[in-house]
């Protein structure tokens, strides 16, 4: 890591991460609030010697990806809202063909159109999605611009450590918040050293690229253990968190992205006025976190889902983590951002007992 800091936006981070990253290859289509990322691989890929593509569609940006990937390539589109949407038939391929590939979600709040600032109503889509079929992506969420650098540059890693998709999910307040951050030292990728990849050049060799599921020389039930083996692999190796103020908690707020940070602050102030309030932040949503719920405070008197939904889209993850043995409540806020001394005075009410407890919606 350099010890300089520059000051940079959440977008400008991932896309800069991504270069150092050896990132190569990338494809997309502009839409609010990603586009930075897009402009600086404009700016600053061909610089690096890659390739930098604005498709004609977000359809189009995947097909390119897929391409660029089976080559060995290190790739990365990214997008928002109804963009994010047209890629989940492109995740869906690259899953069958068991590709590499990073794709950043930066949400933006609401159905159809939406709104053009900050949500985390995308949650489902990215953490449930991934098109159709049978398929799961480690899904990554910075909290802030150091860790937009930081989980981008570590997704390219774990993308070809399981050979899967990994989706960096970020929301519009952090993405485009600017503020200093570290920057990972630039390395190159060899693309050359897979024995999947497609060379550039014609060989004699098996196509070793293939749709797995389709591949007639495996026996159906072995791809099946094949599969579940992986998704256990990475659930068990890569669920990330942060725990504040955890050890003595009566209440336990879980939220990612921009209303952590305004849990971080709940959690200060309720704490000078003497309410023992902790802090679970989720850092990867797939695989969901489950070990950070595994040795909780005796005192504990339940949990608080912080986020910018309307359905507690994160709070059902929440509920299957504990197992429904503890009350979980909901401070959902759709596209506002959080108030902290507003969240410090809803625990108040719960711990009073005046809240309701969510259900499963």
């Amino acid at each position: 890591m350099s010890k300089d800091y520059v000051l940079m936006k959440g977008n400008e981070a991932i896309a800069e991460a991504a270069l150092r990253a050896g990132c190569r290859f990338y494809a997309g289509y502009p839409i609010t609030p990603q586009s930075e990322i897009l402009e600086y691989m404009s700016a600053h890929m061909a610089d690096r010697g890659g390739t930098f593509i604005q498709g004609e569609s977000e359809i189009a940006s995947m097909s390119m990806l897929w391409g660029a990937a089976a080559c060995g390539e290190r790739v990365m589109s990214s997008s928002s809202g109804p963009g994010y949407d047209l890629k989940q038939e492109g995740i869906s391929y690259l899953s069958s063909y068991n590709l590499p590939a990073v794709i950043a979600d930066v949400m933006r709040y609401g159905v159809g159109d939406g709104e053009i600032t900050e949500g985390q109503d995308s949650y489902w889509l990215a953490t449930k999605g991934g098109g159709h079929g049978d398929s799961r992506q480690i899904v990554l969420y910075p909290a802030s611009v150091q860790e937009c650098a930081d989980l981008t540059y570590l997704a390219f890693d774990l993308a070809e450590k399981y050979r899967t998709v990994v989706i960096l999910l970020s929301d519009g307040g952090i993405s485009q918040m600017i503020e200093k951050v570290a920057l990972p030292e630039a390395k190159e990728h060899d693309k050359t050293k897979f024995d999947w990849a497609i060379k550039p050049y014609k060989t004699a060799e098996e196509p070793k690229v293939k749709v797995t599921n389709l591949d007639r020389s495996m026996d159906y039930g072995d791809y099946d253990r094949m599969m579940r083996d992986k998704f256990a692999a990475m659930h068990e190796a890569e669920q990330r968190w942060e725990s504040v103020q955890t050890e003595d908690a009566e209440l336990i707020l879980v939220a990612c992205g921009i209303s952590s940070r305004i849990c971080q602050s709940a959690v200060r102030q309720a704490r000078a006025q003497g309410m023992r309030l902790g802090l679970i932040r989720p850092i990867s949503c797939w695989p969901y976190p489950g070990k950070a719920f595994a040795d909780l405070p005796k005192g504990l008197k339940g949990f608080v889902t912080v986020e910018m939904s309307l359905s507690a889209q994160m709070g059902q993850d929440l509920m299957l983590a504990t197992k429904c043995s503890y009350p979980v409540y909901g401070y959902l806020t759709s596209k506002y951002v959080a108030k902290t001394t507003e969240l410090v005075t809803y625990c108040k009410s719960v711990l009073a007992g005046n809240e309701k407890e969510l259900g499963v919606l």
